[in-house]
């Protein structure tokens, strides 16, 4: 019923007349509901803030005769007590009656292995599109990953490509380089996930040969990591040439080659790897191993053997995400009563401006003319009047509700200022993290909109009418911004984003209905910026969207002879030939790195 197109008042019962805030004050009108027991409970908040210093002991009580009473542990077998962490009001244990330190990274600490995810399958079956939606994927939840794309190394080892002839079977100098580069991308793996609070590495390369691949499951081993299969299987010609065109002919291995000659020779570079390919076997030698097979683009999956909570969202995630073209419509509601007095959060109707809006957004729809466009909305009346409108039918999504300010709801960011500036504070210390008393963070916050980020990576043409907090976290998803970045996103009213997912990224086009508005984005307090911080957890790198200069490009600086420039297709790379070993074994030190940052590579390919 919530999706029919009917009267507002009819539909909703949530939604009726209502007493005013002045007739609430007043006292003309019993307060019942949410607004009574937001009362009682900002009431219990601000006498607790009155209390100074610990509270008292307990008082001793009487023992009945003849009962003794307890001795008292010693204090090293008493566990250790606990303290409410003041940002996201959770406890936590203490040290020395003093709270412990917050982790640098600000990222949950995780009990289970670090997993290393393995991309396996022919070129151009979309394994670096997946390995990048996913890591973006991953990184937004909370889960720090990062992709090692072995493309990358080789194209360092190797500036200049001449022809398919390097991905020959029987070439055995070009097949050294490929394997050192692949020793060197797993050197960087063991890296990030020991030392630099990694969770998930995503090891992108085609992984065709089960030599290759027991090489990776011993590296694994050896390290206590997780290894987890995704072998993507394509034998569609047409998705096949597809992705090429888009996406290969335009890599760095082309970038001076016209197209007809870059699509011949990257289908035979494809025929190379086709003589050794091995896929995975779920019958036989590969029935013991974690993987899911991706089966002609989502067709079908095949999932074998999954064993923790990381592996099954892995496998949730794959099996939701399309590559059809689609376009996605990102706003908030029409401009509320609550936004003209500054108020946050609340449940208040349109202003007149709100529904000139509202109109408006039904003629942009229409100039649009999306085919079976969708309309989600919250559950609060801004956000359904904005919808009513549109004239067309909508699903109202509860999950899509404005961040909850708990005790602050309802308030202007001077009132809370004024009663709780300590909660003020710690909110501009660490936006993303701070939970509002008896509310939500805007961590809360992505985990409340996940089911949302599923369903629009189902759908084709979709209409979010949303609320700033929610916005922000739905395109922070899309354009994979971090922790520190999503919620300074700026998302004002009266404008629609238009997100396209494109090969590896998504492009966004901002469009003001022209109807004004104020102004309800807040910026980041000058003596908090101060650059990347120790809130970033976004490590992958989505060209076309979130360029992040500060993550360094892989290099294969340590090979005994300096990077060749370009491969003959009759001799390949003699300088690399030699008799002098690679110090590139998987136990010896980093690679040394460029320091001037990672380079822009929009399309790598391998």
């Amino acid at each position: 019923m919530s999706g029919a197109h009917a009267p507002l008042g009819l539909r909703h019962r949530s939604h009726v007349a209502r007493p005013c805030r002045a007739e609430l004050n007043s006292g003309c009108v019993p307060q019942t509901g949410r607004s009574h027991r937001l009362n009682a409970h900002r009431t219990h908040w601000e006498e607790s803030n009155q209390l100074q210093g610990p509270p008292p002991p307990p008082r001793s009580f009487l023992l009945p005769a003849g009962i003794q009473e307890p001795r008292l542990l010693r204090a090293e077998a008493m566990p250790r007590e606990l303290t409410q962490n003041r940002t996201q009001k959770i406890w936590v244990p203490a040290k020395d009656d003093k709270p412990a330190p917050r982790r640098a990274a600000g990222a949950p600490h995780f009990a289970n292995p670090p997993t290393v995810i393995v991309m396996v399958g022919l070129p151009a079956r979309g394994k670096t599109y997946m390995s990048k939606k996913l890591t973006r994927y991953l990184n937004w939840i909370g889960m720090p990953t990062k992709v090692f794309n072995v493309g990358e190394y080789r194209r360092e080892a190797v500036k200049n490509y001449s022809s398919y002839d390097f991905f020959k079977p029987d070439n055995e100098c070009a097949f050294k380089i490929r394997q050192q580069c692949a020793l060197a991308a797993l050197r960087d793996v063991k890296s990030y996930l020991k030392d630099e609070g990694g969770q998930v590495a995503v090891f992108d390369a085609t992984n065709t040969t089960r030599e290759r691949r027991d090489m990776i499951l011993q590296f694994g081993n050896e390290n206590d990591f997780k290894i987890f299969f995704i072998e993507s299987v394509c034998n569609d010609p047409s998705v096949i040439a597809s992705n090429i065109m888009e996406v290969k002919v335009s890599c760095p291995d082309y970038r001076d080659c016209n197209t007809t000659d870059a699509v011949l020779d990257f289908q035979r570079r494809i025929d190379c790897y086709k003589t050794s390919y091995q896929p995975l076997d779920p019958d036989q030698y590969d029935r013991d191993l974690s993987f899911i097979q991706v089966i002609d683009v989502g067709r079908r999956f095949l999932v074998n053997q999954i064993l923790d909570h990381i592996q099954s969202k892995i496998v949730y995630y794959l099996m939701n995400i399309h590559v059809q073209p689609r376009t996605i419509y990102l706003c908030r509601h029409g401009e509320s009563t609550d936004n003209l007095e500054g108020r946050l959060g609340g449940d208040a109707g349109l202003s007149p401006r709100g529904r000139q809006f509202s109109s408006a957004l039904a003629g942009f729809v229409e100039e649009q003319k999306p085919t079976d466009l969708k309309v989600w909305t919250s559950q609060l009346c801004c956000s359904i009047q904005t919808a009513e409108h549109l004239r067309v039918p909508y699903e109202q999504w509860k999950a899509l509700n404005e961040i909850d300010a708990g005790m602050c709801e309802e308030m202007t960011y001077d009132e809370i200022k004024e009663k709780f500036p300590e909660e003020f504070a710690l909110r501009d210390e660490d936006k993303y993290y701070y939970r509002y008393p008896a509310g939500e963070s805007y961590q809360d916050l992505v985990q409340r909109v996940e089911p949302v980020i599923m369903d629009l990576e189902r759908q084709a043409n979709v209409l979010v009418i949303c609320h700033q907090a929610v916005m922000r976290c739905l395109l922070a998803y899309f354009l994979d911004k971090s922790a520190e970045e999503m919620p300074y996103l700026k998302c004002p009213l009266h404008t629609v984003l238009k997100l396209t997912p494109v090969a590896y990224g998504c492009k966004v086009e901002s469009i003001s209905l022209n109807v004004e508005a104020v102004n309800t984005h807040r910026d980041r307090p000058e003596e908090m910026r101060k650059g990347p911080g120790s809130l970033l957890r976004r490590n992958s790198v989505t060209p076309l969207t979130s360029p992040e200069s500060n993550i360094k490009k892989p290099r294969i600086d340590d090979l005994d002879e300096a990077p060749i420039q370009e491969l003959p297709p009759s001799v390949a790379s003699l300088a690399l030939c030699s008799s002098s070993p690679l110090p590139l074994g998987l136990t010896g030190q980093n690679l040394r790195r460029n320091s001037s940052g990672l380079r822009d590579v929009p399309q790598p390919c391998l």
